[in-house]
């Protein structure tokens, strides 16, 4: 869920009992899949291209793409697994790469079944094509200037571009490839469109995998306290720490400063570019400052860099931060999440219900500028509000993973979205930020869970996972 610096800070907020056989087979209407190659994957896959409607009712005139992993023995299970991608704004197709990692014991008996949700990756794609690719060198203003810019010359429909259409396509997609149940992998976002799915086609869900799970009244943009909580252990983490406290013994006095001193006043830089070397002016904002921060706290091994990147930051010397802040602009812009259809999803079901009583409540450094700019760019978009409907009960088994450093789903994010499960169990890691499947035994535990959904897994072995070290000078992390 992360991409070039802004659109960062407007995406990172971020921001699956037994088998039954296939009840159908394709209709002759639903075009055949075909051999396909993807980035991120060496092998040939299966690919569809599947007619869908932009609203129910409507004519089909927008083409869903979808990949699909057979499985690899034969007389696999009838129930595949459908994964759901992060963001809102992440494709199915750019998370390919998990088949090699958190689906290398499911793939063996299953399909696993990539979907780009409309308005990502292969499905229409909802992004600004100029400017924003060299926004590292934009102020604030002209980043949001460009994206309204953006915004007002795109002819999409943003209004048809909702999580519970999302989960109609879902359905789409599992009559037109023949399954009966299916199992839903949902990470970060796709955990709220598993949950819209599920309630919405309970006879089509066999179990849910949800990792790094958005709560149903979860509002996206307000993620402050979460953020905060998470900054406030790695500070005591490095605190508790022998070598990181003997090398940074007043780590948060200095962040402090650093952010008092930005809110002051923007600090002008000029320094080498640190992927052409070339001498560039940057300015650094509090803003700038705060949403790379917040941006480290997703994965454990990026936020101990950061009390390297501070000290260095305090000291004068902003050529580490600068480049860690500049990393995901090195990416070409399709691989990050797709900002118009993350817009509007937020802008239509979580700013309408960011009201001021919870933007109180969540107050936080972290999330402050983000708020206003969002709350903006959202007038812009202009998408009717999405009303916010009070979750069923979803009757199916599901497996709550949570990292117990996440900044934006943290465990009780999971333990709130249980209370509307009949049969759930969660497990949380100690050492893990957002995202658990594919790391340490749980690529074995998703395989145990979903083959036997109804008893109970035992998460031990994901205590096994060890805890980053800080990284404590130029040379990296400690070994």
């Amino acid at each position: 869920m992360k991409s070039s610096p802004i659109r960062g800070a407007l995406l990172a907020l971020l921001l699956l009992c037994g088998g039954q056989s296939s009840a159908a087979t394709p209709a002759a209407a639903h075009p055949e899949p075909h051999a396909c190659h993807l980035p991120g994957v060496e092998e040939s896959l299966r690919c569809l291209k599947l007619p869908v409607p932009l609203q129910p009712g409507q004519p089909a005139t927008l083409s869903l793409h979808v990949t699909i992993a057979p499985a690899l023995r034969e007389g696999a299970r009838p129930d595949p697994v459908f994964v759901l991608a992060g963001g809102p704004g992440e494709a199915g197709s750019d998370v390919l790469p998990l088949l090699a990692t958190a689906f290398k014991r499911v793939r063996a008996t299953r399909d696993i079944v990539f979907i780009d949700q409309r308005g990502t990756g292969l499905s229409g794609r909802l992004e600004c094509k100029s400017g924003l690719d060299e926004d590292v060198q934009l102020s604030d203003d002209e980043v949001d200037a460009e994206l309204r810019r953006c915004i007002k010359a795109s002819k999409a429909p943003f209004a048809a571009y909702t999580t519970a259409n999302a989960a109609r396509d879902i359905e789409a997609v599992r009559r037109a490839l023949g399954y009966g149940k299916i199992n839903l992998w949902g990470g970060s976002y796709g955990t709220r469109l598993g949950q819209v799915y599920a309630r919405a086609y309970p006879a089509s869900v066999r179990a849910l995998v949800l990792d790094g799970v958005a709560a149903p009244e979860q509002v996206i943009p307000a993620g402050g306290r979460d953020g905060q909580a998470a900054l406030d252990r790695l500070f005591e983490q490095c605190a508790n720490d022998a070598a990181c406290r003997a090398a940074y013994p007043t780590l948060r006095a200095d962040f402090a400063a650093l952010v008092a001193k930005l809110d002051a006043a923007p600090l002008k830089l000029n320094l080498p570019d640190p992927r052409t070397a070339r001498q560039v002016d940057v300015t650094m904002t509090s803003a700038r400052l705060l949403d790379t921060v917040r941006n480290m706290l997703y994965a454990p091994a990026d936020a101990r860099r950061l009390p390297f990147l501070v000290h260095s930051a305090f000291a004068g010397r902003w050529q580490p931060f600068v480049a860690r802040r500049n990393l995901a602009a090195d990416f070409a812009p399709d691989a990050s999440p797709a900002t118009l259809m993350h817009l509007a999803v937020v802008c239509a079901e979580d700013v309408p219900r960011l009201s001021p009583a919870l933007a109180a409540q969540d107050a936080s450094p972290l999330t402050k500028e983000l708020t206003v700019r969002m709350r903006g760019l959202c007038q812009a978009m202009n998408v009717p509000a999405v009303p916010y409907v009070a979750p069923a009960r979803i009757e199916a088994p599901v497996l709550l993973l949570s990292g117990a450093l996440d900044p934006v789903t943290p465990p009780h994010r999971a333990a709130s979205a249980a209370r509307h499960m009949a049969h759930a169990q969660q497990l949380v890691v100690a050492n893990v930020g957002h995202g658990v499947s594919q790391l340490g035994c749980a690529p074995r535990l998703l395989r145990t869970f979903l083959d036997q959904p109804g008893k109970p897994v035992d998460g031990a072995c994901l205590n096994e996972i060890p805890a980053p070290t800080f990284q404590l000078g130029s040379a990296g992390p400690q070994p």
